[in-house]
């Protein structure tokens, strides 16, 4: 895990000794942006042309030697930056030194680059894990770049004159020049629509000029023609479903595929613990290692005092039952304020809840106790239908099939206390998926391009491409796929990234192991949502090893912070009318939002407009 950075020129360049000094400034300097993901060491290589330049910040965990320094050269050819871990890189290694090839190391970063040369392109077919890395072809002139199947890692780039910038950070980039201008229509859809993302335009970012590298995509950029080519190398068709497979089947290779993803995560020569929530997520993962591990593991929680969200206690029980070594942060609003400016200065775009300061405060409290990996439950909700809003998906398909009334899934839904609505509208939906969709995209359009707050030439100019998306299939395999693979979970793992990394932490995500995750995109939709319980699959897998007030809890909490409390306090309603004021001056807001009062709402509340307000003036600038 690292931070990593590089810069093309054009072939045209010529070396002199101005433009060598240029090129190796800006390089510390990107180097030095990106400090925070890479405490223990850096590094930098210029090709001999001096066209290419690579920067590299080092976060050791796997071969801790100096043979784990990057930039890494092979083959008297390529040249590798790497951020992330490829999990399988033991099995890979043993591959590839059947075929004759030969390794100084013991990192994963070495088999990365034996397994492109030969592979090539489709080395990153065998990879399982998360990674964003660079490859310099010194013999062809060209670069190699591959993003992991999710975007756990991030990788970011700026193409313009013939000069290729690229870094895990936006913040390396603007270190290297590249001007820092806000995108105000992605602003738009922030503000009117909550989305950090634009799903129609996956390389989009809140800054013009700069792009991200989308999930399971790989770059090629051939210096010889100056051409810049992304291809996206791996997907996952929803309608595909093994509707033969039994019930313990799916249970029994459910288990050995989620066991073989935290046993592989946990591959590390430095300390390893879990977040711990509470859930069924986070317990889940921490039973599984408790499992692999002789001595007590170490686990960190987060927790909110009075709050009725709270789930202290429910991690405590897991905590008791395994005899794990528990951390817990107590996490306040005050205290948000305070970390604001740093906490915004890592995300480097706007964030829709608090949800994201307490995870930050917990891998900071990992980081406190020389805890350096962290396994994480991330993932789950969105491949195994954890939200209630998945119901009406689910309920949906079986109206359209006629199965919801005999299949007793409303009734057993409303026994546990469910309170989604299912309503002629959502029969309408099951069989007219197309007017549903126009019928929601317009709705949503709507409601933006009405904002009460927005002033009028704001909406003028950035309303035009604004965008509300569905989507493609009307199943809950088909929404589920949207969530995980379109819009969703990407803005989720840029959350933990930037949180993780702001301490110098690696997080891994066993449930986004790809072979765990296709396996469960198989299957047909009961194993998600069955007898009206969410994640029934994992409940099924998980209820010998957790406690049943964890393995069949009815609420749905997630990670949330006692955020409306928090937004009733006097000094952050001040923040938030700076943050307004700020807004009104850029001609964003209209000045008549300063008369009204400071509308709290709990982070996950429809129509967070105040929060939104707070959360996006820092990054007009």
């Amino acid at each position: 895990m690292c931070g990593i950075a590089g810069i093309i020129l054009p072939q045209s360049f010529t070396t002199n000794e101005d433009a060598a000094s240029l090129m190796k400034h800006r390089l510390h300097s990107m180097a030095t942006a990106l400090q925070h993901r890479g405490p223990d060491g850096e590094g930098f290589w210029i090709s001999p042309s001096g066209n290419t330049g690579f920067a590299h910040r080092r976060l050791s965990i796997i071969d801790l030697s100096s043979a784990g320094m990057q930039p890494m050269h092979y083959m008297n050819r390529y040249t590798i930056i790497h951020n992330g871990e490829i999990y399988n890189y033991i099995e890979l290694r043993q591959e590839l030194q059947q075929k004759g090839y030969h390794f100084q190391s013991q990192t994963d970063t070495e088999v990365i680059l034996a397994a492109y040369d030969c592979w090539e392109d489709e080395c990153v077919d065998r990879f399982d894990g998360m990674f964003a890395f660079a490859i310099w072809d010194e013999q062809e002139k060209e670069l190699f770049a591959a993003k992991d199947r999710f975007g756990e890692k991030p990788f970011f780039y700026h193409f313009e004159n013939n000069k290729l910038v690229f870094g895990s950070e936006m913040k390396a980039l603007w270190a290297a020049g590249v001007e820092k201008t806000p995108n105000l229509k992605m602003l738009f859809n922030f503000i009117t629509i909550g989305y950090t993302d634009n799903p129609e335009r996956p390389e989009e970012t809140f800054y013009e000029n700069i792009y991200k590298l989308p999930p399971a995509t790989i770059l090629k950029y051939y210096a010889d023609s100056n051409e810049l080519v992304l291809e996206k190398y791996w997907d996952i068709d929803p309608q595909q479903e093994n509707k033969k497979i039994t019930e313990a089947a799916a249970i029994e290779q459910f288990n050995v595929l989620f066991s073989l993803a935290v046993k592989r995560r946990l591959r590390s020569d430095v300390a390893i613990g879990t977040s711990l929530s509470g859930g069924l997520d986070s317990s889940s993962i921490a039973a599984m290692v408790a499992g692999f591990t002789s001595s007590s593991s170490t686990v960190f929680t987060g927790t909110f005092p009075s709050f009725e969200k709270d789930e202290l206690e429910f991690s405590r029980q897991v905590a008791e039952k395994y005899k794990l070594t528990q951390y817990t942060k107590e996490i306040s609003g005050k205290e948000l304020l305070n970390d604001w400016d740093k906490l915004c200065y890592h995300q480097e775009e706007p964030f829709g809840s608090a949800s994201i300061y307490a995870q930050y405060k917990v891998y900071e409290l990992a980081a406190q106790h020389g805890v350096k990996v962290l396994l994480d439950g991330q993932g789950a909700d969105e491949t195994l239908a954890g939200y209630h809003k998945y119901y009406k998906w689910y309920w949906q398909e079986l109206f359209r099939n006629r199965k919801l009334y005999r299949s007793k899934e409303l009734k057993a839904a409303r026994e546990l206390g469910i309170t989604e609505q299912f309503g002629y509208k959502n029969m309408i939906a099951a069989y007219f998926p197309s007017f549903a969709n126009v019928t929601l995209e317009n709705q949503y359009l709507l409601k933006a391009i009405r904002h009460e707050d927005l002033s009028k030439d704001f909406v003028r100019l950035q309303s035009k491409e604004a965008y509300y998306t569905t989507p493609e299939h009307f199943t809950l395999n088909g929404v589920l796929h949207f969530n995980t693979i379109t819009h969703g979970l990407e803005e989720l793992l840029r959350f933990a990234d930037r949180n993780s990394m702001a301490h110098g932490r690696e997080v891994r995500l066993p449930f986004l192991s790809h072979e765990l995750v296709e396996f469960v995109f198989s299957l047909p939709s009961h194993f998600k949502i069955n007898k009206g319980w969410t994640k029934w699959l994992l409940r099924e897998t998980m209820k010998e090893k957790l406690p049943p007030s964890i393995t069949w809890r009815k609420d749905k909490v997630g990670f949330e912070p006692p955020q409306k409390t928090w937004m009733e306090n006097k000094n952050l309603q001040d923040a938030v009318q700076a943050a307004r004021q700020k807004l009104v001056a850029a001609n964003i807001l209209k000045s008549s939002v300063l008369d009204k009062p400071v509308t709290a709402l709990h982070s996950h509340d429809a129509d967070n407009y105040d929060w939104r307000y707070f959360a996006a003036a820092p990054f007009l600038t």
